[in-house]
């Protein structure tokens, strides 16, 4: 291979060529040359690309990868694999805004003629480090260290394409940073035309879940659970939880509660988030029937100001007033009952977490009554413990079967008042007794009850829904509601105002 600084030019031919013509008019232009900074990001994406594919290094494309990073200005440890984002970027603090939305170029930037080029080749070494950090991880055991450096390159990433850390993955289970599902709407890549990142997202998303479960089984997870120091490197995201629900049962001592740690955190920092979600629409109507608490904070400044104009002094331009204005702050709101039903099988584990985490955050909201039950061949009823969705995962087992008949047989007691009550079953709906499941559930839909049957909750979106109950739900007028969480959040909200 040739410098990387010049234009890499192909094996050399012998031609003949034909004799010149004189000719009159316009002339034929020349094919332009090749554009040196051109040459030097192909170098870097065909490293790129047989780092991501083979884990041994090629020497012609390592030497001229360094030669690219080092003319540009960079430095070397980008194309170090041991190297995390956070070394380098606490080592070069001013990379860090380099590396945020990074793949979410400017809708604003100039056509093709105007390309900085020179700034393509530096975002290419920038995008490499990224995609390789996360998507190469090797094989063999992993420790707790190298989790955690993953996970925060994998962070990057996320960050690199507009979104907030842990928003792809389901850890944060929150909103990134500006378009729906918490991503950019704008495109990604370099030169026209750009992939639209509000479809290329979405199937980012249920990927890195996927490395980030495969990194999580690989680890000797009940070694390092053991050990206080290593536990304490753990972050945790939902791949973790889900081995730690599954394995619970089989720790003890320290181990047990450096998991029951881990869930906890993991727990109180997702409902964080979907609390802020529940509480952005308020529930109930004003009850204007109710006069107005008259405290400061709920003192209507502009309407005092308004109907107190006719007072105003000219002379000494002051303003008398003679009445207090204030907001009315009660609702009415009409005592409702939610009924979460949520498969705990292996295949719902994502959405268990996060149902019990929302079925806390609305037991909470003023007269709204709530029930829990979770199933797999059996059901258990979790409304004792509610309110508190910790110790709730801790009394879950996660199962493989699935036969909703007996969580049915838990919750259609439960319906006291169809008109005042919503059924929430979250399922991939591969069920045993697939026809009673479903003519129980009907009823429940035919007696006036709100009936909402949830394919998946998570923040990816990513899930599978039996097409014999998909297609019956919608025949029935209750279709499927599958994607994010905030769907689950904004139907709940619309039935309980």
């Amino acid at each position: 291979m040739t410098d990387p600084t010049g234009p890499l030019t192909g094996p050399t031919e012998t031609r003949t060529e034909p004799p010149t013509e004189t000719r009159t008019g316009p002339t034929t232009s020349k094919a332009p040359e090749a554009n040196p900074y051109d040459n030097r990001r192909q170098v870097l994406y065909w490293r790129l690309l047989a780092r991501l594919f083979d884990p041994e290094e090629q020497a012609t494309l390592e030497s001229s990868s360094l030669a690219v990073v080092k003319d540009i200005g960079l430095p070397p440890a980008l194309l170090d694999p041991r190297a995390s984002v956070d070394s380098i970027v606490q080592r070069h603090p001013e990379l860090a805004d380099e590396f945020d939305h990074l793949m979410v170029p400017d809708v604003d930037a100039e056509g093709d003629d105007g390309r900085d080029r020179a700034a393509e080749v530096r975002r290419a070494a920038l995008v490499s480090k990224v995609l390789l950090n996360v998507f190469s991880t090797g094989s063999g055991a992993v420790t707790a260290e190298q989790l955690a450096r993953w996970q925060s390159d994998a962070g990057w990433l996320e960050r690199a394409l507009g979104c907030e850390p842990g928003g792809l993955r389901g850890g944060g289970a929150g909103p990134g940073a500006s378009g729906p599902g918490g991503v950019s709407p704008t495109g990604t890549g370099f030169g026209a035309p750009t992939p639209d990142l509000s479809t290329l997202i979405p199937a980012i998303g249920p990927e890195l879940g996927a490395v980030e479960a495969d990194l999580v089984k690989r680890m000797r997870l009940r070694e390092v659970l053991a050990d206080p120091a290593l536990a304490s490197r753990l972050t945790p995201s939902m791949s973790l939880i889900e081995q730690l629900l599954r394995d619970k049962n089989n720790l003890s001592g320290v181990a047990l509660a450096n998991a029951k740690s881990l869930i906890r955190r993991f727990v109180d920092e997702v409902a964080e988030v979907l609390r802020t979600q529940v509480e952005k629409t308020t529930v109930g109507a004003l009850d204007r029937s109710v006069p107005p608490k008259r405290v400061y904070r709920n003192l209507d400044l502009d309407r005092t100001i308004w109907k107190n104009l006719t007072n105003w002094d000219p002379e000494e331009e002051r303003l008398y007033v003679d009445r207090l204005y204030y907001r009315h702050t009660a609702r009415k709101t009409t005592p409702q009952r939610l009924i979460v039903v949520v498969d705990q099988s292996g295949s719902m584990v994502d959405s268990m977490v996060n149902c019990t985490i929302l079925a806390s955050i609305f037991a909470g909201l003023p007269k709204v009554d709530v029930h829990l039950v979770a199933y797999d061949t059996q059901a258990l009823d979790l409304t004792p413990w509610v309110h508190d969705p910790f110790e709730t995962l801790l009394r879950t087992n996660l199962g493989g079967g699935t036969d909703g008949t007996v969580a049915m047989a838990l919750a259609q007691p439960k319906i006291a008042e169809p008109r005042n009550t919503v059924v929430v079953w979250i399922s991939d709906f591969y069920e045993w007794r697939a026809e009673p499941l479903f003519e129980s559930m009907a009823a429940i839909h035919r007696s006036g009850a709100k009936f909402i049957p949830v394919g998946s909750v998570t923040s990816s979106g990513r899930g599978s829904v039996n097409p014999w109950f998909r297609e019956r739900f919608k025949d029935l007028g209750a279709p499927v509601l599958s994607g994010h969480i905030r769907k689950l959040v904004h139907e709940l909200k619309t039935f309980l105002t």
